[in-house]
């Protein structure tokens, strides 16, 4: 008998509110909000009358810029309560990679911050779409992006031309009547798609996963049901929001459980400790080298852990070592590891509670409940007895309804029968616990980002000294893996390093820029002339050991 509940996010918020109305929901030590969940729901309910004041109907694509504050989540949830699909950008993205989300998703409206380290999110937005200078807020005429209406400014400036305010979204929300947002709110079905993340592929373009209520309701639900959270827990999130790590693993994770959620801007190593002492929170979740950061602080010794019970962690293989210190020196010792894909809204498989330390290293654990999983042979289908290496497939609930206006991109990642080809490498034991041996693609997972070599090859052939380019991935202690670009220069060219990072600057994601440039003549091929990665990463790992 399955345990999928049948709920969308709104439902969800509406009766978590109702069962914990004084319990804490939301602390953002940062911008000093404290919140219990009758605030927090009839906060998320205000800002949804804004969007309906603006004119957001069910089903509207709405991309939010932003980094872990507080009008992230009252977004999250008012979307979920006006049908509208929340549209997750990477806070790293530059001008090339915004315009082609925004482009890509239909989104009418687009949420930002001012800016984010040294990207003003304010300035990047003005350069894409310069008729901002000239229009009123909500009647956007935008060559570029002609479906785009509404940009909303999250932030302190006075002047914001073209742009509303948010403060303006919340006012403008006050003639929509309450009842008016509770029909709005019955009218949606848990089948609707309500988030879009984008992520690449080996086209080298971000692909639009669509996910519904039921999807990430749910994978929250068994997510949040493995770490053993209830209404009595509170959760470091450090995670960005715009990953599912951020939005599904932790928030919707929180607010299924009646658990707080205790969130932090963006990763630093001391707020977490100063957050976790102070707020005592009895959970935490981040990727290997932000537990690594954390338990390597000079001041690490000045905080009192105790209050941690457990935790995921996931996005990058984890070092033995640093799972016992988590579980010793951190006091965490239920931490668990998970494994999935942005696809599968996103947890497939995770390590328990009560796994020995060894199995919670080794692998990345068992299926949830309700979700299958198998090994296959990547090139005949069939499935693989124990303990041989094949893709990682899945099927369940969980799988998203496809990649937006990629209905071919969708058909090679689901086959007839509902599996989902994760392109992971994988074994599983006889217990049913899985192993990732590596990838068949040749994405690169630096510091728990995925990184496509073929996106940014697509990019570096715009730069003019260039003939030819292959991007790999070797292997590097700190992050996993970091980028190595291998450039074919054009006849009677020249050129350095420092002239290729200064090229990619400001034009794309930070952690995409390769730490490594090589300068080659030539690339290592099959008799057919295909170029063979693996060659050239045996020779570069040789050049560069971790």
């Amino acid at each position: 008998m399955s345990d999928f509940v049948h709920k969308t996010i709104g439902q969800l918020i509406q009766e978590t509110a109702t069962r914990y109305p004084e319990n804490t929901a939301l602390i953002s030590p940062e911008s000093g909000v404290r919140q219990t969940y009758r605030v927090f729901y009839q906060t998320c309910r205000d800002v949804a009358k804004g969007l309906m004041a603006i004119g957001i109907k069910r089903g509207d694509n709405v991309a939010v810029w932003t980094t872990n504050i507080p009008e992230w989540l009252y977004l999250q949830y008012a979307l979920g309560m006006t049908g509208g699909i929340l549209v997750t950008i990477n806070t790293n993205y530059q001008t090339h990679e915004l315009e082609y989300i925004l482009k890509q998703s239909d989104s009418t409206t687009l949420f930002l911050i001012d800016s984010y380290r040294d990207t003003s999110f304010y300035d990047t937005v003005r350069q894409i779409i310069p008729e901002l200078d000239s229009c009123a807020a909500g009647s956007l005429v935008a060559e570029k992006l002609p479906l785009l209406k509404n940009i909303i400014y999250i932030g302190k400036r006075e002047s914001t031309p073209g742009m509303f305010k948010f403060s303006d979204l919340i006012k403008m929300g006050e003639k929509i009547t309450g009842q008016t947002l509770d029909d709005r709110m019955n009218s949606l079905s848990d089948d609707d798609v309500i988030n879009m993340q984008y992520t690449s592929g080996t086209t080298g373009f971000p692909k639009g996963v669509m996910l519904t209520h039921h999807n990430i309701v749910n994978n929250a639900r068994m997510v949040g049901d493995v770490m053993g959270m209830t209404e009595k827990d509170s959760l470091l999130i450090q995670v960005p929001f715009f990953h599912c790590f951020g939005c599904v693993m932790s928030t919707l994770n929180c607010i299924y459980h009646g658990s707080t959620m205790v969130i932090l801007e963006y990763f630093d190593a001391l707020k977490a400790l100063q957050t976790i002492a102070s707020e005592r929170c009895t959970a935490i979740n981040g990727v290997p080298t932000m537990f690594i950061a954390i338990l390597n602080h000079p001041d690490f010794n000045k905080y009192d852990m105790t209050s941690l019970r457990t935790g995921i962690m996931a996005g990058a293989p984890c070092p033995e070592e640093t799972m016992n210190q988590v579980r010793t020196k951190m006091h965490c010792p239920e931490i668990v590891i998970a494994f999935g894909q942005t696809e599968s809204a996103p947890v497939m498989t995770m390590t328990r509670r009560d796994d020995p330390v060894k199995l919670r290293v080794a692998s990345v654990g068992r299926l949830l409940p309700d979700i299958e999983g198998k090994i296959v042979d990547p090139d005949l289908g069939n499935d693989l007895p124990p303990d041989t290496q094949g893709e990682i497939v899945t099927r369940s609930e969980c799988v998203m309804k496809g990649y937006y206006k990629m209905p071919e991109a969708t058909a090679d990642a689901i086959d007839k029968y509902k599996w989902l080809h994760t392109g992971d490498l994988g074994e599983m034991d006889k217990n049913g616990y899985f192993k990732v041996t590596g990838r068949i693609k040749d994405m690169i997972i630096r510091g728990g980002e995925n990184i496509y070599p073929r996106e940014l090859e697509e990019f570096l052939f715009t730069h003019p000294k260039v003939v030819n380019v292959q991007v790999i991935g070797i292997h590097d202690k700190k992050y996993g893996e970091q980028v190595l670009a291998a450039i074919q220069l054009k006849a009677g060219q020249m050129a350095t390093p420092e002239e290729f990072t200064e090229f990619c600057q400001g034009k794309i994601a930070r952690h995409k820029i390769p730490k490594y440039w090589e300068f080659v003549d030539s690339y290592p091929t099959t008799a057919s002339g295909k170029i063979q990665k693996f060659k050239m990463k045996e020779v570069f790992e040789k050049k560069y050991p971790a």
